[in-house]
């Protein structure tokens, strides 16, 4: 047993269940036996009620792995890591997946529609989080807080500024992926007559970077590295502010680049005393959570007690088929034959192997490098980066399916690539030599000593820095797109739109639409252009 805020989360998610089944409405009054009135009655409470808003990112549903709390959602795509990487991963040249399931041939193809039941339950699952939180900032509000002594407000504050941080973060998510969101806040009206009203990226950009300034520049989290693991702290809120500002000219359009603030809170990560993981390898292991220097927040998994079938239960398993052994990588009743990586990510490497660079974690045997078949497993390399698995070597207890491996939100090599790229696009504040030395600190990390350190960088370097360090973890969408290379033909890898070997993509598939079921319940709505 580990993750100490999810065991509280357990058991809040099965005793004060906030919400019922979301309806893509982001107005629901909560719906509960237990009262708000007596949940909010006590710091305890408060810390159970908190642990609901983080427990919606880790379970599908308050009432185990086999439902969801997205009401006409499966479970099967209403987890928000597993939906997110589909998004993430499946639509670049880093990940390809065998199955035939609804929604994930289209990825591959980029011929993605309104329809597409993967893209529907992500943009569910991040509405239904933003009214969890929208709930939780509600019943801690400081009118509510009057019966409180003095250093229980302050505590309880922490908790509704964690909220308001993981509610930035999912606007966040729902700007890059679908630009133009239905948007509420604690302010806004409740009822079943009131449809939440559309927002922009514009606007979206400035709200998610007011809320960020806002919990900075007043102290409200808890400082960088004080808080339990798997809670948002300062250093949560620098590194989503650097993240957000080194994509501002695909939110706010060309020749609106953040790239010196992008400088500035990257720094700010790196200086406030995280260390890089000796051991590459040893930060997408079972026991992750422990001793880990590199983390900044992570979303917790515990194999007993955080159960469904998305995560890194789906990561581990959908990446285990052909002549693997699920048992050596901690899932001995697991392995579904899914997920693969196209050849361009191996490429990236001096070796598949891992003998040179020891972040090129590959299943080769049995395995062509060559994809003929998406649907044939072993076609395409699997990846072993994901495991579930103690860095000692020992599997966890009563391990079969799930696993207890956590996912990286963020952590520092990222703030290292975003420092470097920033300084490349032009950004002041910081020198080509600093982001030299922090990528040599990732290159030494993977090499082992100084023989992979580079002496010149350009912006095509960080991006296959990027894929060398961060390919697997949600990312590689999102920097092609900034880069360019998403849509049109600059770039082709293999079976990007449904080609062997690539094809052109229209531009407007840089954006994902808004799925036509809510379309049809909020006439607030408007698609996105070329849907």
């Amino acid at each position: 047993m580990k993750k100490d805020l999810f065991k509280i989360g357990s058991m809040a998610v099965s005793v004060v269940t906030l919400l019922s089944a979301c309806t893509k409405d982001l107005n629901r009054n909560p719906i509960n036996s237990t009262t708000a009135a007596n949940v909010y009655s006590t710091v305890a409470g408060c810390k159970q009620a908190l642990a609901k808003v983080y427990g919606a990112y880790a379970l599908t549903s308050s009432n185990g792995s086999g439902a969801s709390d997205l009401g006409g959602i499966d479970a099967g795509t209403s987890d928000f890591v597993r939906l997110l990487w589909d998004a993430q991963e499946l639509s670049t040249d880093e990940a390809v997946c065998a199955w035939n399931d609804p929604g994930v041939p289209d990825f591959h193809n980029m011929n993605w529609t309104s329809g597409n039941v993967i893209l529907d339950g992500l943009y569910s699952r991040c509405l239904y989080q933003i009214t969890v939180a929208n709930s939780f900032i509600i019943n801690t509000a400081d009118a509510n807080l009057g019966a409180f002594a003095a250093a229980d407000q302050t505590t309880i504050k922490q908790f509704r500024a964690e909220a308001r941080f993981l509610r930035a973060f999912q606007y966040w998510v729902l700007m890059d992926l679908f630009a133009n969101p239905p948007f509420t806040t604690e302010k806004s009206p409740i009822g079943a007559s009131f449809l939440p009203p559309q927002t922009d990226r514009t606007k979206l950009f400035a709200y998610v970077e007011g809320e960020l300034l806002d919990l900075d520049k007043t102290n409200a989290m808890v400082a960088a590295k004080q808080n339990e693991y798997g809670r948002a702290d300062q250093a949560a809120v620098w590194a989503l502010l650097a993240r957000l500002y080194l994509n501002a000219e695909v939110y706010l359009g060309t020749g609106n680049g953040r790239y010196t603030d992008a400088i500035t809170y990257s720094s700010k990560v790196i200086n406030a005393g995280y260390v890089l993981l000796p051991n590459y390898r040893n930060l997408f292991l079972a026991d992750n959570n422990t001793n880990n220097t590199e983390q900044i927040l992570s979303i917790a998994y515990d194999g007993q007690h955080t159960q469904n079938y998305g995560g890194t239960t789906f990561i581990i398993n959908a990446s285990i088929g052909g002549s693997m052994t699920p048992a050596n990588y901690g899932v001995p009743g697991g392995g579904w034959g899914g997920n693969r990586v196209t050849s361009t990510i191996p490429s990236l490497f001096p070796d598949v192997t891992g003998s040179t660079d020891k972040r090129a974690l590959f299943y080769t045997n049995g395995q062509s490098e060559t994809i003929n078949s998406i649907a044939t497993f072993t076609n395409g390399y699997a990846v072993t980066k994901f495991q579930n698995v103690n860095s000692n070597g020992t599997t966890p207890t009563n391990a079969s399916v799930y696993a207890s491996t956590d996912f990286p939100l963020f952590r520092l090599a990222e703030q290292y690539l975003i420092y470097a790229e920033a300084v490349l696009r032009g950004g002041t504040g910081g020198s080509q030599a600093q982001a030299i030395t922090y990528i040599n600190k990732l290159r030494e990390r993977a090499y082992g000593n100084a023989n992979g350190d580079v002496t010149s960088l350009t912006l095509q370097d960080v991006l296959n820095e990027r894929g060398r360090e961060l390919y697997w973890e949600c990312f590689r969408r999102t920097d092609l797109i900034r880069y360019g290379l998403f849509t049109g033909n600059s770039y082709l890898w293999p079976w990007k739109g449904g080609v062997s070997s690539g094809t052109n993509v229209d531009g407007h598939f840089n954006v994902f639409p808004l799925p036509s079921v809510d379309l049809a319940a909020n006439p607030n709505l408007i698609q996105n252009k070329g849907y």
